[in-house]
């Protein structure tokens, strides 16, 4: 992977979804990229078209004084969507109508990541109580099953699926974990970021993982054996941010500067 100089970037037009209430949290593409959701510190979450930027739907279901929504995900098969947040909950609802479906509780603290398992059978949720929820949405009512998994000794801050089933996990205890969740085991733990890891994205083919931890560098991961196979420090303040580009050629990261 070139880490070098940056070459010239052509920017296209530029929407903007400017609504909110509060500081934006969190934001997800749909998967054919035609909707955009945003979490927002208001404690709504705002449904817009890509194109043309107009709003869907704002969907007000967190409540409480801490009501802030801070993670947001769309199901790979677009139907729902998923929201969570300091009142601990989590929220599912239908993507076409808006309506809530259920709440998942169980959660003892503030929900700050959430993914779809790539069939949209189940839903990975991590909180600050350091523990990471995996709810099997099959089930037709609303008390659904979850199983709980547990080895990190921090906040979760972010979590991610490959696309063949396996899930990661980045905690404030400045690790990350990759889970084989259908038999609740620990594949392997990634050290080597000192601070604690804000983004983590799965290569298409899922044998590299790319993470941000907040400090100026990202790092590549081999999901097989751990090892980290490069450093980047191209970001000059705090990276946020990181992602694979569909074809897998390039990696984008986020910085606050």
């Amino acid at each position: 992977m070139n880490s070098g100089a940056p070459g010239p970037l052509v920017v296209g037009r530029v929407k903007f979804f400017g609504r909110h209430r509060g500081e934006v949290n969190s934001s997800a593409f749909s998967p054919d990229g035609q909707m955009l959701l945003t979490a927002s510190e208001d404690g709504c979450v705002y449904g817009w078209k890509t194109q043309s930027g107009h709003l869907l739907w704002k969907l007000g279901g967190h409540t409480g004084h801490q009501r802030s929504v801070e993670t947001v995900s769309f199901s790979p098969d677009s139907k729902q969507l998923a929201s969570g947040g300091w009142d601990k909950q989590v929220m599912l609802w239908e993507v076409q109508s808006g309506q809530m479906l259920r709440h998942l509780e169980g959660h003892r603290d503030s929900i700050q990541s959430s993914d779809f398992e790539p069939s949209s059978d189940c839903l990975a949720t991590g909180s600050w109580d350091s523990t990471i929820r995996i709810w099997d949405l099959r089930a037709g009512t609303p008390a659904v099953f979850h199983q709980e998994l547990e080895g990190h000794s921090g906040n979760i801050s972010c979590l991610c699926y490959s696309a063949s089933g396996l899930l990661a996990s980045g905690s404030w205890d400045k690790t990350i974990h990759i889970w084989k969740p259908s038999t609740r085991s620990l594949l392997v733990q990634l050290k080597g970021h000192v601070t604690w890891v804000k983004s983590i994205a799965f290569s298409h083919d899922g044998s590299q993982l790319a993470s941000a931890a907040y400090s100026h560098m990202v790092k590549i991961w081999d999901c097989n054996t751990g090892k980290c196979l490069e450093t980047l420090k191209g970001a000059l303040d705090v990276a946020h941010a990181c992602a694979f580009t569909p074809d897998g050629k390039l990696l984008v990261s986020g910085a606050a500067e």
